[in-house]
């Protein structure tokens, strides 16, 4: 009977730990109840249910622990010292599938804070743990290690190398050729987050033969696994032309194009974003790119997106055009231009405004019929207003200055050129422009009588007597290709002095 009682008491007892743990798990999923159970000292009386000999209670303090952790840097903090870490590393060698997860969410949500966090959890000692755990049989216990290891390897480059130290590469790039979808998503995540730092942390990621698994993933229908397939193969090529060689060999092209029709948002930014960080680095790989019908996708894909979206697809377009006329040619034929103009036009961001006005500065800086077609869209009076507006930002200001200055410098097209004369330019911009007037107006005789005719001759004449005028030295340029008595003709002070001379002609005749 004695027996009976004190079993009963430890019954009770076990019960009211187990209702006790799983009620605060239950209760830290609100984010209006986590100030009051960091009041009442949830942590501290957590910390010694993870020793506890029932496995559900461990797992479930555990449990609780990091989604108070996760809700701020302050709690993850408290985790810290608390010396919470050790009997969590300790439990992840030891314990069940179910409490080996616990525990993983528990260290992420504690490293995902800040760097100094996530090198609090790999001085617990927690790196050898979690690649264990990636050889777990488990699929949920290899998906929560992995998506640790890619938080902590997500902060910075030194972090990132002590992952790929602890021998995580090699497992996680099994992981991503499991069957379930989830763990191939967060594998693909986690290289990501390795790769994105540095040239030898990307190439750490290639000698482990991830990309020939990630390649072929990019044709998975799954939206979020082409994401993060779309993110880490970006994030392997933009290091380095060798690097985007090895993505480029996997034969993700022209399977990465079909990406950008796909209804997912994210996963047309991320394969834009791919073939932008290949077609930077030479003009072969942009040339690749062309030669697979990339440029049509690109335009097609400017077109039909907005915002934030939209900056990869510009970008790529600009690295393209930027190598070669031939390049830049092919970018102008698919009608990249017009999609192109109404960004600049649609935008609200300048960083938007920016990346779309150094595209177009590169796709007409090659030669005159290059910038005769960005010319003939009218773009350069949008290019000129944002360089003067006071609300733009300096670089968006440098950016349209630079492509006007590369457009205008090879635009030969007379009709393009008087049409901006006749328009109120800001005194560099005019020079520019009336500087490659009197250039085209020497090699064009033509072109000089349709410049009278247009008004232009008038127009230059009168801004060279402004006061404190700078572009006295441009118009005497354009003046040497007339006549002396054409330019005194248009000059605004000619009617005087023809009224100057009738005065004097009636003087003398009243003298006489």
């Amino acid at each position: 009977m004695a027996t009976r009682a004190v079993l009963q008491t430890f019954e009770r007892y076990q019960k009211e730990r187990v209702a006790f743990v799983t009620t605060v798990a239950e209760m830290a999923k609100n984010p209006q109840n986590i100030e009051a159970l960091q009041q009442a000292g949830a942590m501290a009386l957590l910390r010694p249910l993870l020793l506890d000999n029932v496995p559900s209670i461990q797992q479930s303090a555990a449990l609780a622990l990091g989604r108070l952790a996760n809700y701020s840097d302050d709690l993850a903090e408290a985790v810290v010292q608390n010396e919470i870490l050790p009997q969590l590393v300790y439990s992840l060698s030891e314990q069940n599938r179910f409490y080996k997860q616990a525990a993983a969410f528990c260290l992420r949500a504690v490293a995902k804070h800040s760097p100094e966090l996530a090198q609090a959890v790999i001085d617990s000692g927690s790196l050898d743990s979690l690649v264990t755990c990636l050889e777990e049989f488990d699929p949920g216990v290899k998906e929560a290690a992995a998506w640790t290891l890619g938080y902590i390897a997500g902060h910075n480059a030194e972090l990132a190398q002590q992952v790929v130290d602890a021998g995580a590469v090699p497992l996680l790039v099994l992981c991503v050729q499991e069957p379930e979808l989830s763990l191939k998503r967060i594998s693909a995540s986690a290289l990501s987050d390795i790769a994105k730092h540095t040239p030898e942390l990307a190439q750490a990621v290639v000698d482990a033969g991830a990309v020939a698994y990630l390649a072929p993933l990019v044709i998975n229908q799954d939206a979020k696994l082409k994401r993060q397939v779309c993110c880490s193969l970006s994030q392997i090529a933009k290091h380095s032309v060798d690097l985007a060689e090895v993505v480029v060999g996997a034969e993700i092209f022209p399977k990465i194009l079909t990406c950008l029709k796909f209804p997912d948002e994210y996963v047309k930014k991320h394969s834009a974003t791919v073939i932008r960080e290949i077609v930077k680095h030479t003009p072969e790989l942009a040339q690749l790119v062309v030669g697979n019908g990339g440029v049509a996708s690109l335009v097609d894909y400017v077109a039909e997106s907005a915002g934030n979206n939209r900056l990869p697809g510009i970008m790529a377009l600009g690295y393209i055009a930027a190598f070669s006329e031939t390049l830049a040619l092919s970018v102008i034929a698919e009608k990249a231009l017009p999609p192109l103009v109404q960004a600049i036009n649609e935008e609200t961001e300048d960083h938007l405004k920016s990346a779309t006005a150094w595209t177009l500065g590169q796709v007409g800086r090659h030669t005159p019929d290059h910038a005769k077609a960005v010319s003939d869209t009218g773009v350069l009076t949008t290019l000129v207003s944002l360089e003067g507006d006071v609300s733009s930002s300096e670089d968006l200001k440098t950016k349209c200055r630079r492509a006007l200055k590369s457009i205008i410098g090879k635009l030969t097209h007379l009709p393009a050129l008087d049409a901006l004369v006749h328009r109120n330019l800001p005194e560099g911009v005019m020079k520019m422009v009336l500087e490659q007037v009197g250039k085209v107006l020497a090699n064009d005789p033509s072109g000089r009588a349709q410049f009278v005719h247009s008004g232009g001759l008038a127009a230059v004449q009168q801004m060279a007597e402004a006061p404190g005028s700078k572009l006295r030295e441009a118009v005497e340029i354009i003046n040497s290709c007339y006549p002396e008595e054409i330019v005194k003709y248009y000059s605004p002070s000619y009617s005087q002095q023809l009224l100057e001379k009738l005065e004097t002609m009636a003087t003398t005749q009243a003298a006489y």
